[in-house]
């Protein structure tokens, strides 16, 4: 390789939700996910399709994995991270309320829990995922 020449690590686009409801209590619950190829909680979330606006891929990603087909709210915060195959990673998230659906457990998602603030925290398996509830608390709820 030439003196200064390097390859760059194409930056890996994504999408995600924080799909909520309000509870009996009053009181927002969110959805998260878990995975069983990786044993992790997260927050509904995937790559874009070549082309796919970042809007769009939060919308079928979330479908995808949770069965729920949600409207979108507010931009949240993003996040910025090296992936499991050494890629930059960045994902976009949005508020997402449920129009309709049912969550079936699949290979990729095989649980889904409606849990409060305070609890999912607890549960999310990486930092960044809470940012990112964290950003949805102090912005949308």
């Amino acid at each position: 390789m030439a003196e200064g020449l390097r390859l760059e690590t194409p930056l890996v686009l994504a999408g995600g939700g924080v799909v909520w409801r309000t509870a009996a209590t009053g009181e927002p619950e969110v959805l998260l996910v878990h995975r069983p190829k990786y044993d992790d909680w997260s927050i509904p979330k995937g790559k874009c399709d070549p082309g796919e606006t970042g809007e769009r891929c939060a919308l079928r990603e979330v479908e995808e994995e949770t069965g729920f087909r949600c409207t979108l709210g507010p931009e949240l915060t993003s996040s910025a991270y090296i992936d499991r195959k050494g890629r930059p990673k960045e994902v976009r998230w949005w508020v997402m309320t449920v129009v309709d659906g049912a969550f079936t457990p699949a290979e990729e998602v095989d649980e889904v829990r409606w849990l409060p603030v305070e609890r999912a925290r607890w549960l999310l398996s990486y930092d960044r995922d809470r940012a990112v509830l964290d950003a949805f608390v102090h912005g949308a709820a």
